[in-house]
């Protein structure tokens, strides 16, 4: 028992990490849907804790080499944040080990992967959605299904299809031990058959699904990506150095539109952070982007750090409208600050404790409302960094009448780790969801141009000074995703949790009736 016991947990770490590798920058997705299988052939017919013991098997090394990028700031943050990760996975083994006895079982476990990640990207702390099956899945059949019911859909039939395999297989291994079983179509045909063939139907329905991207016009944009000097913690060196950097490539650019080796763009976007002093209270940083502003001759969006105006010790990070006539204009703020990154809940409290908290001097403060900004010509939605892995803050803005959608970022901190390009499937799948081109500008890269149809035509190097130049989609129709909006998602949820629900009750009554009759007996 101990060494068959020993043997599923070590299959559930194995998977776990298969999972993994379904994710940038490996990207190997047809591996999630083994993942699911393999959870679900794992927990299949277990007891709840033996569920929960399982999943966190699974979970904990899935989030520990997932999240290695984390490991920049240290590794017990990346275990740490990896264990907590995995505690959610933890509890969804224990309702696949539940409601493995129901009728339709597969159903019921895909609705619990939505329960899993709809907790897990709203808790503790606003939550923390990376890891999701959608996010692993933006280049695959399943992508066209976001523009449905979003994320939330494609990982409801990524976890169905990898359900549905983990049944043929049951049914498959069960025929092999029982050969006296006749072999008819009721018995082969149906179990096994029909669940293959409900898998294949489910995987090529995306292609069903049309994707709309005809824009109703269209503008010249340039995406400056200044670079730092160096990755990690200490990325921003010495103050301005990055303002220069973009200053710096933003006048090449000037230049080389002067000399007609370029376009004239209508509008320039800047990365998150790329003014590292806020240009406010800095003459130095506003002097430096007005003459990258007047060289250039057209608007651009301006990531900076803003010192809040009345609330001391806390500073804004916004997107800001700089034009080259009237200065500083429109602004977004960040609505979703990263916790421990950004600020740092329960700071008198913990930072005692863990004293490295103390490297973030100042909290963030959260804005209140979407990024929809004028920036020249066209009518952009601005989201700033790990926004993009948000539904609603995505979805928002899009409904709210943005465009075409631009993702400030700065990933300078774990650059060379596999997390841009994880950030960037995102900018992909949102493309899809929404019908929006997206443009991610990025302070070290990765920074790209995303078609609405989720295609990357442009993206740069990391650690490399450059500019991006494109024409850049607008579209004003919506898709069916953004006017369901949360609605599948909460469904979804609800139904797996009330099949565990529904598996506990049937079980109770089952186990009550079994007492009754040996007791009559």
């Amino acid at each position: 028992m101990i060494r068959r016991e020993a043997a599923r947990t070590a299959l559930a770490a194995f998977f776990g990490l298969a999972l993994a590798l379904a994710f940038p920058p490996f990207g190997a997705w047809p591996l999630s849907l083994a993942a699911v299988a393999a959870l679900s052939l794992l927990t299949h017919g277990r007891t709840a804790r033996q569920g929960a013991w399982t999943g966190l098997a699974f979970g904990l090394p899935f989030f520990a080499f997932l999240l290695k990028w984390l490991s920049v700031v240290g590794w017990d943050a990346t275990i740490g944040l990896a264990f907590l990760q995995g505690l959610f996975v933890s509890v969804l083994g224990a309702g696949l080990a539940v409601t493995s006895r129901l009728p339709l079982w597969p159903l019921w476990g895909a609705c619990l992967w939505v329960a899993e990640e709809w907790a897990r990207d709203r808790v503790p702390f606003g939550g923390f959605p990376w890891g999701r099956l959608a996010f692993a899945n933006a280049g695959s059949p399943f992508t066209p299904l976001a523009a449905l019911a979003g994320a939330p859909l494609v990982t409801f039939a990524v976890a169905l299809v990898g359900a549905l395999l983990a049944y043929a297989l049951r049914a498959a291994w069960r025929l092999r031990r029982t050969p006296e079983v006749p072999r008819t179509p009721r018995t082969v045909g149906l179990p096994v058959l029909g669940s293959a063939a409900l898998a294949l139907v489910v995987t090529l329905a995306g292609y069903a699904v049309p994707v709309h991207t005809k824009p109703a016009d269209s503008v010249d944009i340039a995406v400056v990506q200044g670079n730092v000097q160096q990755p990690g913690m200490d990325f921003l060196g010495r103050p301005m150095k990055i303002l220069n950097n973009h200053v710096d490539a933003t006048l090449d650019l000037a230049e080389r539109v002067e000399a007609g080796k370029t376009e004239q763009p209508e509008l320039v976007i800047w990365p998150e952070n790329a003014s590292d002093l806020d240009p406010y209270k800095h003459p130095a940083a506003r002097d430096r982007i007005q003459q990258a502003v007047d060289a250039v001759g057209v608007p651009i969006l301006v990531g900076a750090l803003v010192d809040h105006p009345s609330k001391d010790g806390y500073v804004k990070n916004q997107g800001i409208v700089w034009d080259p006539d009237t200065g500083p204009g429109d602004s977004y703020t960040k609505q979703h600050p990263v916790p421990f990154g950004e600020y740092v809940p329960y700071r008198d409290q913990l930072s005692k404790i863990i004293t490295r908290l103390q490297r973030v001097p100042r909290d963030f403060w959260p804005g209140e409302h979407s990024g929809v900004l004028d920036v020249g010509p066209a009518r952009l939605g601005d989201v700033i960094c790990f926004e993009v892995a948000y539904d609603e803050i995505v979805r928002d803005t899009v409904n709210d009448g943005a465009r075409a959608l631009v993702v400030q970022t700065n990933n300078a901190t774990y650059g060379n780790t596999g997390q841009p390009e994880q950030q960037l499937v995102m900018s992909k799948l949102r493309a899809v969801e929404h019908g929006r081109a997206v443009v991610t500008a990025a302070t070290s890269g990765i920074s790209a141009i995303v078609a609405p149809d989720g295609t990357v035509q442009q993206r740069t190097d990391e650690f490399t000074q450059d500019v991006l130049t494109a024409k850049l989609p607008l579209r004003d129709d919506i898709t069916l995703a953004n006017r369901v909006g949360a609605a599948p998602e909460w469904a979804l949820a609800a139904l797996g949790v009330l099949s565990w629900a529904g598996a506990l009750f049937l079980g109770r009554r089952a186990r009550s009736q079994e007492a009754q009759a040996k007791g009559q007996q």
